[in-house]
């Protein structure tokens, strides 16, 4: 016979031995009675299955030969002696079930023992369970104030980046407007300086205008050449705030996803729908970080960022000064290099006035020449008939004859005449010859005054065209790339 219900390892019950000497007191410990604690799910416990409790030993019967008080043959017929001989005494009943009660007593006992210990067990364990559970939904709870805390900061930090790097693209393209605002002034200068070219002999000179053109034109270039450098560097900014951005993005999203994660496990109950067994789980590591690294990351970003916006911030004060300081400078060179123009226009047309001043007192000797020119060719005509007389005279008184030939008053009064004309003649074709070379040249200084007079116009001409070009500059807004 068997007692049912009960397991085949358990210790409460003790080391089975013989049911002949029972052992009421309990053998094992209680390092022997508890099992090894298993997480839900796992199938390690053994299967329950009947196993043999106590068993009733069977006392072999009595030889023949041995005790007998009477010393007499048994009563019983000789075909009942065989079955007499295999049954058992009182004794052995009493001692069956004493053994059989002793042997039940011990089981509830042990079975006792076992409910309360695994009573207190089930408390300890169910106890321990909720305080972990209890300690990691805490602990779930600080991990996302910390994840909080950090999608706040980068979330400022990306939002204050992404106007930092708007107002770096403005920079950027006001100083592009700036740049492209310098060519016509530029190009206007260049024309200038070509089209002064055009002056002609003396007063193709280098003078302050065209040294005020070729500053301003040096000027223009070097500005442009700053700002592109500024614009190269800002662009070069650009890129890294880019790739801070992208960094900051990146670890927004990640800490977005792990919040969301970290929530829903927050969320998760006992009661839940979603909570299954994973098996093995708790064995796979994928960790790539601790809480440190994962502080230092973020915050990492957060410097990176910080470093890049105080580096925008740099590059755009340096940007509104240097657009500052190039409009002010292309403003004064502008305004110098009109001051020059200006200059030369009032002297070349001082110049042009005086020549032409001179040109009509010129015009004018030259006029009172001719007039002396003709005078004195009429004078010279007119003394040719008085010389005329008096040598016809001499020459008819050469034919007085014989002692009439006298050296009379007549005589020398003629020939001191005709000595006289003949001088005055020679005087009157002296300075004859003396006006017409003074006329020459007055014809000619007129026609070099005519000359330079044309080429003074030219140059007036020029500098007033060069002016008109001048007239329209960049305003201020422009220059430095408001518009």
């Amino acid at each position: 016979m068997e007692f049912l219900g009960t397991t085949q390892v358990a210790s409460y019950c003790g080391t089975r031995k013989s049911c002949l000497f029972p052992d009421p007191a309990p053998t094992s410990t209680t390092k022997d009675t508890y099992q090894s604690y298993y997480l839900p799910g796992y199938r390690y416990l053994s299967s329950w299955r009947p196993s043999l409790l106590h068993r009733v030993v069977s006392v072999p019967p009595s030889s023949a030969g041995e005790f007998n008080p009477t010393g007499r043959p048994p009563t019983v017929l000789p075909t009942l002696r065989s079955a007499l001989h295999s049954r058992y005494s009182i004794r052995d009943w009493h001692h069956a079930n004493m053994v059989q009660l002793k042997g039940s007593e011990a089981s509830r006992y042990w079975a006792g023992r076992l409910n309360t210990d695994s009573l207190r067990l089930m408390q300890d364990k169910d106890q321990l369970t909720h305080q972990m559970q209890e300690d990691s939904s805490r602990n779930l709870g600080e991990r996302i104030s910390n994840i909080d805390f950090w999608r706040s900061e980068l979330a400022y930090e990306l939002e204050c980046l992404l106007k930092e790097t708007q107002a770096l693209e403005t920079a950027k393209k006001r100083l592009e407007c700036a740049i492209s605002e310098m060519q016509g002034p530029l190009k206007t200068a260049l024309e200038c300086l070509y089209y002064r070219e055009k002056r002609k002999e003396i007063d193709l000179v280098h003078d302050d205008v065209e040294k005020n053109l070729m500053k301003e034109v040096d000027t223009y270039k070097d500005c442009q050449e700053i700002l592109a450098k500024l614009a190269q560097r800002i662009n070069h900014q650009l890129g890294i705030n880019r790739d801070a951005q992208h960094a900051l993005e990146q670890d927004l999203s990640d800490k977005n996803s792990a919040h969301f994660i970290d929530v829903k496990c927050f969320n998760l109950r006992n009661t839940s729908d979603s909570i299954n067994f994973y098996h093995g789980v708790e064995k796979a590591d994928g960790t790539v970080s601790v809480p440190a690294t994962w502080a230092k990351f973020s915050e990492d970003n957060v410097r990176c960022s910080q470093h890049a916006r105080a580096n925008s911030v740099k590059l755009r004060e340096d940007t509104e000064v240097a657009l500052e300081s190039t409009s002010e400078e292309l403003w004064n060179q502008f305004v110098s290099t009109n001051l020059a123009f200006n200059n030369r226009i009032a002297e070349v047309a001082d110049a042009k006035n005086k020549l032409q001043a001179q040109l009509a007192k010129v015009l004018q000797e030259i006029f009172q020449t001719e007039d002396t020119i003709m005078l004195l060719e009429r004078s010279i005509m007119a003394k040719e008939y008085p010389l005329k007389v008096a040598q016809t005279r001499l020459e008819g008184r050469t034919r007085r004859p014989n002692i009439e030939l006298c050296r009379d008053a007549p005589q020398f009064q003629l020939v001191t005449e005709v000595y006289t004309i003949d001088d005055t003649l020679q005087t009157l074709k002296k300075h004859l010859q003396e006006a017409r070379d003074t006329l020459q040249t007055l014809l000619h200084n007129k026609s070099k005054l005519e000359h330079d007079i044309s080429v003074k116009a030219n140059s007036f001409f020029i500098d007033k065209k060069c002016m008109e070009m001048r007239k329209t500059f960049p305003c201020t807004p422009r220059l430095i790339g408001y518009i």
